[in-house]
């Protein structure tokens, strides 16, 4: 079965290596915890009992629970309000040439205004309901490549990109969105190592995607990710194995001629798996001369 594709775009995201992931995962999980969730697209394909999705980015957790609370119908209705409110285009229905633009050089020309408004708005905006988190989805779908990024003071600062909500883009977020109404979920909105895990058993799974510590990405900006915490991810793998809690942590070992030594040294004293994927992002680059260069995506499990 095709999995799930989240309507987030998030850098790192897993979906492009979840046929790799999946399989490795433990067959029977009765509570699976997606603790980095991000865009959700690994928790929305686990076969569990109950997945709970924690991300420390507070209107990411609050638009997947827009998202699993609304009806699609309001959802995609509410959605065509705020692009026809804003003028945003609307090729799905009336083609790129009402804009004067072309699939080639994208939209980005006649959105840049509207886009650049919604994005005021929403940054000033003082009510956080149902309406505010869809801004954000919006936000997301005509910014620079579907992307998520927020300034130190918690803008969204991305510029407009060159797609709208197309039918692509479309059927992504239909397909998530019943999905997540078919599953037994919850959210929380929690730092990793503030998560309870004494009422986790032996039964129950832990997956970790925390950021990189070598690579760049939007989530890694404004120092979101040091070796302090590096090391307290580690830390706390090592708590989930001394209480027979199963664990996948997903990480790189080198990416673009840099390691990541605190790993490959916590990796070196523990006697857990690591499976070496194949690296599948978008933006990976299999042409490079240096091969050495290419990233080792790797898979920890204490199982």
């Amino acid at each position: 079965m095709q999995p799930i594709q989240s309507p987030l775009n998030y850098t790192g995201g897993k979906y492009k290596l979840l046929k790799q992931i999946l399989p490795l995962f433990p067959e029977r999980i009765n509570t699976f915890v997606d603790l980095f969730c991000g865009g959700a697209s690994v928790g929305v394909n686990v076969e569990c009992n109950h997945v709970v999705f924690n991300d420390i980015s507070t209107p990411i957790i609050r638009l997947l629970q827009t998202f699993q609370r609304l009806k699609p119908t309001t959802i995609f209705n509410k959605i065509q309000h705020i692009i026809q409110t804003y003028q945003l285009s609307d090729s799905s229905r009336f083609g790129y040439e009402t804009y004067g633009c072309d699939s080639y050089k994208g939209l980005g020309p006649y959105n840049q205004k509207p886009f650049l408004q919604l994005r005021n708005d929403f940054n000033h905006a003082s009510k956080f309901d149902s309406d505010y988190y869809l801004m954000l989805y919006v936000l997301i779908v005509y910014a620079f490549n579907n992307q998520i990024r927020f300034n130190s003071s918690g803008a969204f600062n991305l510029p407009v990109g060159k797609r709208d909500f197309n039918h692509k883009m479309q059927a992504k977020l239909k397909s998530f969105v019943e999905r997540l109404k078919t599953i037994d979920c919850t959210f929380s909105n929690r730092n990793f190592i503030e998560i309870p895990i004494n009422h986790l058993t032996d039964n129950d799974f832990i997956y970790l995607d925390p950021p990189y510590l070598i690579t760049c990405a939007t989530y890694n900006e404004n120092n979101a990710w040091n070796e302090q915490q590096e090391y307290q991810l580690y830390e706390f793998a090592d708590t989930l194995n001394r209480l027979h809690i199963r664990f996948a942590l997903s990480n790189v070992l080198k990416s673009k001629g840099k390691e990541n030594q605190i790993l490959q040294q916590w990796l070196n004293n523990r006697n857990y798996t690591c499976h070496h994927l194949k690296f599948g992002y978008a933006n990976s680059n299999y042409q490079t001369k240096d091969k050495q260069s290419q990233t080792d995506e790797v898979l920890i499990t204490n199982y």
